[in-house]
């Protein structure tokens, strides 16, 4: 297994230490942007799956480049890299957030695509260009739509790490708006299973939902992490809201339970599961919340969407992982 990674911000190392030692795995530092180290990795590969992306809703508002750089034109090349390495299968992992808002029901997966999030937007546009290279050139392509992530090593910008991390620090937490917004939630582990899943035995050129056990408001799961670090309403600091925020989001996972997939980490557990690492794995998450070198950007309570294994951008170096991580 390769995995080709940028190392941004939300990059870490660390992260892969469970496999590192693994004789199959190779870590590459590189770009997805960057067409002739991508064409050369592809060409030693019979599968890829692109966890790649720019997620944090926050700073695609706050500057959208990046997001169109990786989440746009970052999956064009690496489809026609793949292409080109007469790749056995693709799968394009994506999210719930393409669709936009719905006030009832769930989204199914042929419903019309309509994000209102520069983020959104720009996945919506992996998302076609996945379908166009389907379509025109043949090649088989899987696309996974999922809820939003929690577990460990989500970075700390996102809404369950940032209210855990300062919840066992005794820090307020902020929580835009209303806090009315509802999202569902899955445990890492479990969109993993269902891209697998999608992967093994999904049509070529499908589109497959991954759902959780659960759809809160914000309400509800600051609540829920409240009862879990034994902290009341007091440390709540309420913020005005991001813009366009989406109110709901919902999809019929129907399609890919169909082929055997159901979540297997119940939410109350996974919730919990999730503080204690937070809570057990301080050296971790400590030196990730050091002040923003982006003045003006607030990691506030949207949604959070762990990135399931290791994604990113402009490559410059090939290196193997230090002996340290093993």
């Amino acid at each position: 297994m390769t995995v080709l990674d940028r190392l941004t911000y939300a990059g870490n190392l660390a992260n892969p230490r469970v496999v590192a030692s693994h004789p199959r795995f190779t870590f590459i530092r590189g770009d997805i942007c960057d067409a002739e180290l991508v064409g050369a990795v592809a060409r030693d590969h019979d599968i890829v799956v692109n966890f790649a992306a720019e997620t944090h809703v926050d700073r695609s508002i706050a500057g959208a480049s990046d997001f169109v750089a990786a989440n746009v034109a970052g999956v064009q090349v690496l489809l026609q890299a793949c292409l080109d390495a007469g790749v056995r299968r693709v799968v394009q992992v994506s999210t719930d957030e393409v669709y936009g808002s719905v006030a009832r029901g769930s989204w199914s997966e042929d419903a019309p695509l309509a994000p209102n999030s520069p983020y959104a937007a720009a996945k919506a546009g992996g998302d076609l260009m996945a379908r166009s290279y389907f379509r025109t050139h043949g090649l088989d392509v899987v696309v996974t739509r999922c809820v939003n992530n929690y577990g460990p090593y989500q970075f700390p910008e996102k809404v369950i790490p940032l209210f855990a991390t300062n919840l066992l620090d005794g820090l307020a937490i902020p929580l835009y708006g209303d806090g009315g917004n509802v999202r569902g939630w899955i445990h890492v582990d479990d969109h993993c299973r269902g891209i697998q899943l999608a992967l093994e035995r999904g049509q070529r050129g499908g589109i497959y939902h991954i759902g959780g056990d659960v759809e809160l408001t914000n309400i509800q799961l600051t609540q829920a992490l409240l009862d879990c670090c034994g902290a009341s309403w007091d440390v709540v600091t309420r913020v005005e809201d991001r813009k366009g925020h989406d109110r709901r989001y919902s999809l019929d996972d129907s399609a890919l339970r169909a082929l055997g997939y159901a979540p297997r980490t119940p939410f109350p557990e996974g919730l919990r599961a999730t503080v204690r690492w937070y809570r057990d794995n301080r050296s971790w998450w400590e030196p990730l919340k050091l002040p923003s070198r982006e003045p003006g950007l607030r990691a506030c309570a949207s949604h959070g969407r762990a990135r399931p294994g290791p994604a990113g951008r402009r490559a410059h170096e090939t290196q193997a992982v230090p002996p340290h991580l093993s």
